[in-house]
C-alpha cells in the first residue's frame, strides 16, 4: 500500500467491489503533478487484476493531443474483436473513427453508444476496468466520448478511473461533474516515511526539514529532490535553492540528471518524447537514422529517465515535457525528421506528416499539402479538432500568399465547429491578408459574423450576419438565403440586442434576399414566412409558416426527398416556429423528427438543443417523467449548459429551492451576454414558479421580464404567465399588450391551443357571465389539444373564480379535476394551490390514487413505455444511450416493483 493514502485505497477498492456485485462506477483522481495519480491507479491495476478484473489502459500524451481517437483507439484496441457483436451501425463508427474502414464521419454520440456497448459487451464475461492517466492530454475526440460513456454507465460491470492534472487545464472540462477524488499532500509524518526510502546516505536534520517543507507533501519531489542534490549537501546541511513550483522544481532535477548523459543518449531522449506511441521498435528506427547506437541507451536507464523493453516509458510524465521542452530546436528537428523518415506512410500518414512538418524550417509546399490532406482524413473521421491543428499548420507552412489565405480559411473553419472560436477569428486575419476571389471573401465575412454571434451572443452578429448575406446574394443564392434565416434566427434568439439587430430591422433587411427557387426548400419557405410575419404581422404571416412546417413535416414523411443535414440544422427554429401557431401537434412531431435525426447521425453538436425543446413540449404536455430523461440525455453531452430544461421541469413541478439554485447558476453564466434566450428562458420558468406557489407580485416581475424576449413572444411562452400574475396582483392593465397579442394571434392560429390560451386569459380579467361563458370555452378548447398542463390550469382559474362567485358546488367539481391532473403529472405547487382552494370550499383534496407505476423512477417509466411498444433491450438502449445490460437491469426492477414477469404482461397494462 503507498505511504499516506489508506482512505484513497479504500475508495478505489470500494469502485472494485461495486463492479463485482453488477455496478458500474466512475472516478476522476485529480491533484497536482507528482502527487501519486499514476502510483495509485498502479495500485488500482494490481488490485483489479489480483481480484478477477480485465484490465485495459490509456494515457494521455501532450503530443497525441492533435490526433483524433487516439486516446480511445488506444483503450479499445484490445476489445476491438467484441465489437462484431455491435449493431452495424455501431461497427461502422467505431471502424470510421479509428480508420479501420471508409464511411461517412460518425459524430461523437454514436461513437459513444458503440464504445458503451462494446464495454458492455466485454464486461460480460467479467467486471472490466478502464483506467486513463494524464487525461488532460487526451485527444479533444477521446475526451468528450470517454466522459460521455462515463456519464452512461450504469449496471455494466465496469469501473472508468481517469486521472487528470491540476490545474487549470483545459481538457478537464468534458469530465467536469463526475465523481471526483482529489489528492492532496501527504501529511508530515508520511512525507518523513516516504523521504527515509529516498535516501541511503545520513540526511542532515536541516535538510530533511527543508526538503519536507518544499516538497509540500508532494509524493514525487520527496523522491525526487533529493537524487538532485549533492550526498555533500544532503549530509552539510546546505540549503537547497528556493522554487517557484513542485513540479518546476522536479522537471529541473530531470533535466539536470538529462543534462549528465552523453551527447547520443540526450538526442534518444528527445526523439523518445517526440514519439508519443511508446513504440519501441520505432524508435530504434528513428536511432539508427541518426546514428545511435543501442548502447545509447542504458545511460538513460541507469540515470531513471527512461525504461525500454518492448514499450517506451519515461519515469513520469514530467520527464518528457522537461525533456522536449529543453530541447534545442535543431534537435527537436532531427527528432522528428527521422521519426517522419521511419514511419510508414501507408500504415500511418498522418503521424508521419506531423513528423515531417515539426521538422520544417520556413515553409515547405509539399508537406504543407500532406497536412491538408491528413485534414481531410482527420475530418472524415470526425476528428474535427485534429484537422484544425493540421490545417493551422499547413497555413504556417504554405508558401504561396492566395494557397496559405485559401487553407487559413479552412483552418478557421474547423477550429469554430471544433469549438475554437477564438483561435478560428485568429486564423481569419491570416486569411484576410489574401488574396481571395469574391465567393471566398463573402464566406470569410460569413465566417467572421458566425464566430462573433457565437462568442458575444448578440452584439455585431445579427448586422454581421445580414452583411455576409447581401455578400453572398450574387454569389451564392442559396447560401445567402440560409444567412439571411440565420440573422432572422439570431435577431430572435438575442432580443435583437446591438445597433441594427431588432427582429424587424432584421426581417426588413432580409426581404432583400434572392427570390426563392422554383422548387423552395423547407428553409426557403420558413424564411418567407418569418419575414412576412416580422414585417407584415402575425395574421399575414401564418399561412406561410404553415405551408413551411408542413414542408418540413411531409420531408420527414418522405424518406426520399429530404435532405436530412439541412432538415436538422432548421428543426431547431421550426420546432419553435410551430410554438408561434399553437400547432402542438406539429411541434410535437417536429420536435420528435429532431431528436430521432439527430440520434441517427449521432449529431453531437445538435441533439443538446433537439432534446431541450422536446423536453420543454413534453412539460406543456404533462409529461415530466418523460421530460426528465430527455434533460438527463443532454446533460451527459455537456457539449453546451442546457439548463433551461432542467429550470423549466423543476419550475412547472414546483420545487423551489432547485428552480432558484439552477436559476441562479444560468444568470451566472449568461452574466455579459446580454438579455437573449437563455434569461428569457429562466425568467418565464421563475414566473410558472411563483404562479404555481402563489407568489404573484415576483411572478408578475419574471413574466414582465421574460415578455420583453421576442424569443418567448415569438413562441408564444410569457402571455399567458404575465396575464394570470397582473390580475391576481389587481393589475390587468399591466398584461393589456399580452392579452391583445395573444388574443389576435389565437384567432389568426385557429387552434384549439391558442384559442384556449386566449379565452383562459379573457376570463382572467372578465367578470360576470362573460368570464363564466370564457371559461367554458378555455376548457373546451383545451381538452382538443395535448397541452394538458393549460387545461389543467384552466381547471385550476375556474375553480378558483366559482368559489369567490360563491359558487362552491361548481367550484368544488373543477378544482377536483384541476388537482386530479396536476398532482397525477407532478405538479407539486399547483396541486398544492388546488388543494388549497379545495378547502376552502369546505372539502379537502383526496389524494391521487395510488398506481403500481408510481414506484418507477422517472427513467424506470421511459424504459417501461419503451419496452411495452416491443422494443427490445438493444433499441431501448440505442434511444436512452444506455446500454443493453443496463436496460437488462432496469427492467428487473420495474417487473419486481410492478409485480409482473415478463415484457407481455408489460405491454398490457396501462401505463401513465
Amino acid at each position: 500500500m503507498l505511504v499516506g493514502r489508506r482512505a484513497e485505497h479504500a475508495a478505489l477498492e470500494q469502485l472494485l467491489a461495486r463492479a463485482q456485485g453488477g455496478d458500474s462506477g466512475v472516478l476522476v483522481v485529480c491533484g497536482e503533478a507528482g502527487i501519486g495519480k499514476t502510483a495509485l491507479l498502479q495500485h488500482l491495476r494490481e488490485t483489479a487484476v489480483a481480484t478477477g478484473f480485465r484490465v485495459e489502459d490509456a494515457a494521455g500524451v501532450e503530443a497525441e493531443a492533435e490526433f483524433a481517437f487516439a486516446g480511445l483507439h488506444q483503450l479499445c484496441a484490445p476489445m476491438l474483436a467484441r465489437a462484431a457483436a455491435l449493431p452495424e451501425p455501431q461497427q461502422t463508427a467505431l471502424g470510421v473513427a479509428f480508420g479501420m474502414r471508409e464511411g461517412a464521419a460518425p459524430d461523437r454520440f454514436l461513437v459513444g453508444l458503440a464504445v458503451l456497448s462494446l464495454l458492455a459487451e466485454v464486461a460480460e464475461d467479467g467486471p472490466l476496468l478502464c483506467v486513463v492517466d494524464d487525461a488532460q492530454w487526451l485527444d479533444q475526440a477521446s475526451a468528450q466520448v470517454l466522459a460521455f460513456v462515463a456519464r452512461r454507465v450504469a449496471a455494466e460491470r465496469v469501473v472508468m478511473v481517469f486521472a487528470l492534472r491540476d490545474p487549470g487545464v483545459t481538457a478537464i472540462e468534458p469530465f467536469a461533474g463526475l465523481p471526483e477524488l482529489r489528492l492532496a499532500g501527504l501529511g508530515e509524518s508520511d512525507a518523513r516515511a516516504l523521504l527515509a526510502t529516498a535516501v541511503r546516505a545520513p540526511l542532515d536534520d536541516v535538510v530533511r526539514d527543508r526538503i519536507v517543507a518544499e516538497a509540500r507533501g508532494n509524493p514525487l519531489a520527496l523522491l525526487e529532490l533529493p537524487r538532485a542534490a549533492p550526498e555533500v549537501q544532503l549530509a552539510g546541511g546546505h540549503e537547497l535553492p528556493d522554487v517557484v513550483s513542485v513540479a518546476r522544481r522536479v522537471e529541473d532535477g530531470f533535466l539536470r540528471r538529462a543534462g549528465n548523459l552523453p551527447p547520443d543518449s540526450q538526442l534518444l531522449l528527445v526523439v523518445a518524447a517526440a514519439e508519443p506511441t511508446g513504440d519501441a521498435a520505432l524508435l530504434w528506427r528513428a536511432a539508427a537514422e541518426l546514428g545511435i547506437a543501442h548502447e545509447a541507451a542504458a545511460p538513460a536507464e541507469t540515470a531513471g529517465l527512461l525504461e525500454l523493453d518492448s514499450r517506451v516509458r519515461f519515469r513520469h510524465p514530467l520527464v518528457r515535457s522537461a525533456v522536449y521542452r529543453a530541447a534545442t530546436p535543431p534537435d527537436q528537428r532531427r527528432a522528428h525528421g527521422a521519426l517522419a523518415a521511419v514511419t510508414d506512410p501507408q500504415v500511418d500518414p498522418d503521424r508521419r506528416a506531423w513528423h515531417r512538418a515539426q521538422a520544417v524550417v520556413g515553409t515547405d509546399e509539399e508537406v504543407a499539402a500532406e497536412l491538408e490532406r491528413s485534414a481531410g482524413r482527420a475530418r472524415a473521421r470526425g476528428g474535427l479538432a485534429a484537422a484544425a491543428a493540421f490545417l493551422q499548420r499547413a497555413v504556417e507552412l504554405t508558401p504561396e500568399p492566395a494557397v496559405r489565405a485559401g487553407r487559413a480559411l479552412q483552418a478557421a473553419h474547423a477550429k469554430h465547429e471544433a469549438g475554437a472560436s477564438e483561435a478560428a477569428r485568429e486564423l481569419l486575419t491570416v486569411a484576410a491578408t489574401g488574396p481571395l476571389d469574391a465567393v471566398a471573401q463573402a464566406r470569410l465575412e460569413l465566417l467572421r459574423a458566425q464566430i462573433a454571434f457565437h462568442l458575444a451572443r448578440g452584439g455585431e452578429g445579427p448586422r454581421m450576419l445580414l452583411d455576409a448575406a447581401r455578400s453572398l446574394a450574387p454569389l451564392d443564392p442559396a447560401l445567402s438565403r440560409e444567412t439571411y434565416l440565420d440573422a432572422l434566427d439570431a435577431a430572435i434568439v438575442t432580443g435583437g440586442v446591438g445597433p441594427g439587430g431588432g427582429v424587424r430591422a432584421v426581417a426588413e433587411a432580409a426581404r432583400a434576399a434572392p427570390a426563392s427557387p422554383e422548387s423552395p426548400r423547407p428553409a426557403d419557405l420558413l424564411l418567407d414566412g418569418l419575414v412576412t410575419t416580422f414585417t407584415q404581422g402575425y395574421a399575414a404571416g401564418v399561412p406561410g409558416l404553415r405551408r413551411a412546417l408542413d414542408a418540413f413535416a411531409h420531408d420527414e414523411r418522405d424518406a426520399h426527398g429530404a435532405n436530412d443535414s439541412d432538415n436538422r440544422r432548421w428543426l431547431w427554429l421550426a420546432s419553435r416556429t410551430a410554438m408561434s401557431v399553437f400547432d402542438d401537434e406539429m411541434v410535437h412531431a417536429l420536435a420528435a423528427s429532431h431528436v430521432r435525426l439527430a440520434r441517427e447521425a449521432g449529431a453531437l453538436a445538435t441533439l443538446p438543443a433537439a432534446l431541450l425543446v422536446q423536453s420543454v413540449v413534453l412539460v406543456l404536455s404533462g409529461e415530466f417523467s418523460r421530460a426528465a430523461e430527455q434533460t438527463a440525455i443532454a446533460a451527459a453531452t455537456r457539449t453546451v449548459p442546457l439548463l433551461h430544461g432542467r429550470l423549466i421541469l423543476a419550475a412547472w413541478r414546483g420545487r423551489s429551492d432547485e428552480s432558484t439554485e439552477i436559476h441562479a447558476t444560468m444568470v451566472r453564466e449568461a452574466a455579459g451576454r446580454g438579455r437573449g434566450t437563455e434569461y428569457a428562458l429562466a425568467q418565464y420558468a421563475m414566473a410558472v414558479l411563483h404562479n404555481g406557489l402563489g407568489d404573484y407580485p415576483a411572478a408578475l416581475a419574471a413574466a414582465t421580464r421574460a415578455f420583453e424576449s421576442d424569443e418567448l413572444t415569438h413562441s408564444n411562452l410569457a402571455h399567458s404567465e404575465l396575464i394570470e400574475a397582473a390580475c391576481r396582483t389587481g393589475q390587468p392593465e399591466r398584461a393589456a399588450d399580452a392579452l391583445d397579442q395573444l388574443s389576435s394571434r389565437a384567432l389568426a392560429s385557429g387552434t384549439p391551443w391558442g384559442l384556449g390560451l386566449a379565452a383562459r386569459s379573457r376570463a382572467l380579467v372578465s367578470s360576470g357571465p362573460a368570464a363564466d361563458e370564457h371559461y367554458r370555452e378555455a376548457i373546451e378548447r383545451l381538452r382538443e389539444c395535448r397541452m394538458v398542463t393549460q387545461l389543467a390550469r384552466a381547471h385550476l382559474v375556474y375553480g378558483e373564480w366559482l368559489r369567490r362567485q360563491g359558487r362552491r358546488q361548481g367550484a368544488r367539481q373543477q378544482l377536483r379535476t384541476a388537482h386530479q391532473l396536476l398532482s397525477g403529472m407532478g405538479a407539486e405547487a399547483f396541486a398544492a394551490r388546488a388543494a388549497r382552494e379545495l378547502r376552502a370550499t369546505g372539502e379537502h383534496a383526496r389524494g391521487r390514487s395510488a398506481q403500481p407505476s408510481d414506484a418507477l423512477t422517472a427513467q424506470e417509466l421511459t424504459i417501461a413505455r419503451l419496452v411495452a411498444t416491443g422494443a427490445t433491450s438493444r433499441e431501448v438502449g440505442a434511444q436512452l444511450f444506455l446500454s443493453p445490460r443496463t436496460i437488462e437491469a432496469h427492467l428487473r426492477s420495474i417487473f419486481r416493483k410492478l409485480s409482473i414477469t415478463s415484457r407481455r404482461q408489460l405491454r398490457d397494462l396501462q401505463l401513465p
